[in-house]
């Protein structure tokens, strides 16, 4: 078993969802360019994003929090497992209410990921027969409310078309290289834009902003915590809120596998429905 940081981080490079150790070229790219002026090169932050998704194969529990604006707490208790397949990332949440809560609000959750952008997300209940399409209009919902949503499991901004460093700049005590992404046409996402602040020194992400579409809303992921594990960085807890509403949504994991041998049975339909 390994520690609540290094499952933490796998989870949300998803994202969030699913991060391994940093490559050391990463490092010496971006200090090289800082070093010289220049901005880092998007495509080799974009290639290490990628690789640490595509080497995903975890299992994660712990706790989804919503923190109301009077400081009342509601938590519901997660679990997932995450493997990349060939073309795509398959993610199965397990999302358990509190004690004395409605027994319908459990659910499973498998969310698939593909590079090119025809990503799915299928939904079930204790007692159904089958799994369901989640209609795209709910994506943005989550267990918790519009916190985490089901898509921020996704994170499926590092495939997208659109890649540039636009900053190099401060989060707290750590010099960032602020990566915006955005989507193409062919992209189903409720997201405009998303800005990714990854320490330049270890490739890894401190923070996150979320642009949706329409509104302009824009949602905050702040990582704490952070800290190497057997040449993995990671964070041990994650914080997201809508910018200028009250109230926070953590993400808490106890306990996890980076390395949990997963194939294609452990996302089957049967699974799904299995309570």
């Amino acid at each position: 078993m390994i520690s609540a940081a290094r499952v933490v981080a796998a989870l949300l490079l998803a994202g969030a969802a699913l991060a391994g150790a940093a490559p050391a070229s990463a490092a010496q790219t971006s200090a090289a360019a800082t070093a010289t002026g220049k901005a880092p090169d998007a495509h080799a932050i974009i290639d290490i994003a990628r690789q640490r998704i595509q080497k995903a194969d975890l299992r994660a529990s712990g706790h989804l929090v919503r923190v109301d604006a009077g400081g009342k707490r509601t938590s519901f208790g997660i679990s997932l497992k995450a493997h990349w397949f060939p073309g795509v990332l398959r993610i199965l949440v397990d999302v358990s209410p509190p004690s004395g809560a409605n027994p319908d609000a459990r659910a499973h959750i498998l969310l698939e990921m593909r590079p090119n952008g025809q990503n799915s997300i299928q939904i079930t209940h204790p007692g159904d027969k089958a799994p369901a399409a989640l209609p795209f209009d709910k994506w943005i919902d989550g267990p918790l409310g519009a916190g985490f949503s089901y898509e921020d499991f996704l994170e499926q901004q590092y495939f997208w078309p659109g890649q540039a460093v636009v900053e190099q700049t401060k989060f707290g005590a750590r010099d960032c290289d602020v990566l915006k992404s955005t989507p193409g046409t062919a992209d189903r996402t409720h997201y405009a834009e998303i800005k990714t602040w990854l320490d330049h020194s270890i490739a890894f992400p401190v923070y996150l902003e979320k642009t949706l579409k329409g509104s302009g809303a824009v949602k905050e992921f702040t990582y704490f915590g952070l800290r190497r594990e057997g040449g993995v960085w990671s964070a041990t807890q994650v914080e997201a809120r809508t910018h200028g509403q009250a109230g926070t949504t953590l993400l808490i994991v106890d306990r996890g596998s980076t390395k949990a041998n997963l194939n294609l049975g452990d996302f089957s339909p049967e699974q799904l429905i299995r309570f």
